[in-house]
Parts: C-alpha cells; structure tokens; sequence
C-alpha cells in the first residue's frame, strides 16, 4: 500500500519542516516537497503536525503483582497504546525468583505474540544474580535484548554487590541498565513503623517512601556505576532531590540518562488525602511528590537534562486496589498511562510552553529509539525508517475519563483534564491503524529485536 501523507508539517526532535511523506509498503520512501502522487493515497493532513511513532520505554502489561495481575494485558494495553499514538512499547520480560533469563524471556513471548496491536520490545529485568544468569547474558543479546533493569526495592531488590557484577556483565557487551532506585531495607522500616503507629490507609504511603529514600538509592546506584565506569540510567526519577544527585555526578563526568513520567509532572501527594479509598488509585512506587518536584522535572526536560518520557503503565482495577483496604501495603502498586501520554504530555507540557513541539517528539520517539537500539528503524521520519506515523491534530478538544479510554481500568489518573490535540492518524509500518480514535485492526504489532543504544 502507498500513501501520500500532504500539506502537513513533519515534527523532528531538531526541525520542524512543511513537508510531504510518502509511505511504500512498511517504510517511509521519501519526504519532501511536492512528491508526485502516481499511484499513493493521498491524504491531505494540511494544519496537522505529522510525529514519527511514539514510543514507550516503560510499560508492564500481564505482570503478577501482589497476587493478581495487572489490568492490562499486551492485547488491552497495546490497544490503548496505539489508539494514544504510541506505535512501539518496550515492557519488561521478567525473570522470577528460581527462574533462569531465558525462562523469562519466553513467558513474555507468550503472553506478548500475536497479541499486540503496536510493535513491542522487552527489556531484561533481573531477579535473581548468580553464574548461571551471567551465563545467560550473551545470549539475551542476541535474543534482542540490550537492556536490562534491576530494583533497589521490593522483594525482588538486588544487592549493591550484585548490582555491581551485573553491570561489569553488561558492559561487556555493551548493554545498559536501568535501575528503580529506593532503599528497599529503609522502606521496610519506615512501612514497619507507620504500622506500629497504626497508620494503613494511603496516605501512609509517601510517608514511608520519601524523597530522599529515592536520592540515597539514586547516589548509592551512580556510585557503582561510577565504579564500574559505564553509562546507566535511572528510570521513572520523582524528585528534585534525586534530580540533583545526578546533576552532580553529571558535572563530574558520569552519563546518566533519566527518564520520568507524566504522573510525576501533573500530579501531587495532595492525592494521597482524598475521602474514602479514592487515594488507592494513586499507590504508586516512586510516590506521588510536592509541586516543587514537579516544577524541577519540568525545568529538567526544557533544559535537556532529563533524556525520555514513559508512562510505567501498570493497571489494575479498584477492585483489585480493594486488596489493600485495609492495609496500604497490599494494595497492587501502580497506575495506567499508555492512552493518554501523548495527549497530556501536549497539552500540559507543549501549549503551556513547558517543552517544545521538537522536545516533545525527542522525549517520546527519537531519545528512546537511540537509548534503546531502534533508531533509526523507528523514532524518526526519514527515508528508509519504519513507516510508523502519527498524524496529530492540534484543533482537538475532549476530557479524559474513564468511560471513554480503551485501557481495560475502570478509572483514569487523570479524569476530568481537559485536552487539546489528539492524534488523527496512526500508521504502524505503513498500515493505517487508527483514525479519529477508532482502532481499525488489531493484532499488527511484532516483536522488535533491538540492538545496541547510543544517545
């Protein structure tokens, strides 16, 4: 199939450019001015901004947490994913306790083929350390995986040594690593005390994972990394605190990529004191944080310092957060964003002239493409690229809410935010696949064996 996508203006993370773009089966043939139409579709997207693909570096689709399973499936989550302009999602491939890596890989193969309706990739992330995982490592790589992540929390946290040893492994073959850094031990102490005080309900939540649990983990992390002498990254940073421990190894020469997400930027701790149990929507790790550490994260991006923007989808239903009525700390962990990235991210971010129109396609298409090893097949609108398109229209107006999203949870973090821009199109390798919001077809998405990031 041939379209030729007319009059609209292409969103680079550099230039914006008034240009035309012909797709020719799975990949962009041309861009450029006045392209003959021959024997394309034309499509007139005269007013609309033309984005390449958004992706999604972090997202958790049919994982067991705190047992159940989270909301989102790869069919339910990839749906939303794409309808919200997100053409490529990176989830994480598991290993559980007692698990080897390759028995990880392929339970998310499972779960994830001929089931997803926008390409997808897996990181690594990694349970349990020993010689035979180590082992293991070379052969992810040709499996596709370059990544790999480690907890600094949770039942499934590493030690410092560990972590030390897998990023000695990983460098090797040139890989990266990202971390969710708190200090499990402390939160386990301060969870321990707020129990003891009596305190269960949410809003006990924060309390046990402040803000400087999250810059020690990040100081602690940067340190080894500094160590070992390798690139690494921190993965959804929610404070300022934490924000100013890698400006300081940064100044010192350290590369350290971070990533945040749109809850951390439009959302505060104010949501951990709502009536009822409405705050279980909002029991997240990291925690939701003060306005101040959003405004910090907001200067971050507009000053390039912090490197990409995901979501950590990771659904479940107010039923399942009823598993924590009465006790916050059995309330499954997390909150969905996969549909309305995109939407809040220009609306709030972009019109608000908080990031530019280029920032925001770095930040959600070009940065994770190079970081992760998919540049330039995806992230870019260039001849030869992946055809993966979004038509944005800027005129748009609608309001989240839960009733009208495709993500299979029966409520929305951010309810009642009015939004300005929605994408009018999606091309997933040159299929149409979305229009005016409406899924065309699903199950189009593949598996995307990555290579080697460099940003």
């Amino acid at each position: 199939m041939k379209y030729l996508l007319k009059g609209g203006t292409v969103i680079s993370g550099l230039d914006t450019l008034k240009a035309d773009v012909l797709i020719e089966d799975e990949i962009i043939k041309e861009v450029g001015k006045k392209i003959p139409e021959e024997d394309a579709t034309v499509i007139d997207v005269t007013g609309k901004y033309v984005f390449p693909g958004f992706i999604d570096a972090h997202t958790h689709f049919d994982l067991e947490v705190s047992g159940t399973v989270t909301a989102d499936n790869f069919n339910t989550g990839t749906k939303a994913a794409i309808v919200g302009g997100t053409t490529c999602v990176i989830d994480f491939a598991t290993q559980n306790k007692g698990e080897t890596l390759q028995e990880g890989l392929d339970n998310w193969h499972k779960k994830a083929d001929n089931r997803s309706s926008c390409d997808y990739g897996f990181h690594m992330a990694i349970s349990e350390w020993n010689p035979h995982t180590s082992e293991e490592v070379p052969h992810m790589f040709q499996e596709g995986i370059t990544s790999f992540k480690l907890y600094m929390t949770y039942s499934s946290r590493v030690r410092d040594g560990e972590i030390y040893e897998v990023l000695k492994r990983i460098k090797e073959y040139g890989g990266i690593v990202g971390v969710h850094c708190e200090n499990g031990e402390l939160i386990d102490q301060l969870i321990a005390e707020q129990k003891k005080e009596g305190n269960f309900s949410p809003s006990a939540h924060p309390v046990s994972r402040p803000s400087c649990i999250e810059a020690e983990a990040i100081n602690r992390f940067l340190t080894i990394a500094k160590l070992v002498d390798v690139p690494v990254i921190v993965v959804h940073l929610s404070t300022k605190e934490g924000f100013e421990v890698i400006q300081r190894a940064a100044e010192q020469g350290q590369k350290v990529y971070i990533e945040t997400c749109p809850q951390y930027l439009l959302l505060d701790e104010s949501k951990y004191y709502l009536p009822g149990f409405e705050s279980a929507k909002y029991v997240i790790s990291p925690p939701l944080r003060t306005k101040e550490d959003s405004q910090c994260l907001w200067k971050g991006l507009k000053e390039d310092k912090i490197h990409t923007l995901a979501t950590d989808h990771c659904s479940f239903t107010l039923k399942q957060k009823e598993m924590g009525k009465d006790d916050y700390t059995k309330i499954p962990n997390g909150m969905p964003g996969v549909e309305t990235r995109a939407a809040v991210v220009y609306t709030y971010g972009v019109l608000e002239d908080k990031i530019s129109l280029n920032q925001m396609c770095r930040l959600m298409a070009e940065n994770p493409a190079k970081l992760y090893g998919l540049y330039p097949k995806k992230g870019t609108i260039q001849a030869g690229s992946d055809a993966d398109i979004v038509v944005w229209d800027p005129e748009y107006q609608g309001k989240i809410t839960a009733a009208n999203q495709m993500q299979n949870v029966d409520y929305a973090p951010f309810e009642g935010y009015n939004i300005k821009g929605r994408p009018e199109k999606v091309f997933l390798r040159g299929q149409l696949l979305v229009e005016g919001g409406k899924l065309l077809k699903e199950n189009q998405g593949k598996y995307i064996s990555r290579k080697r990031g460099s940003l």
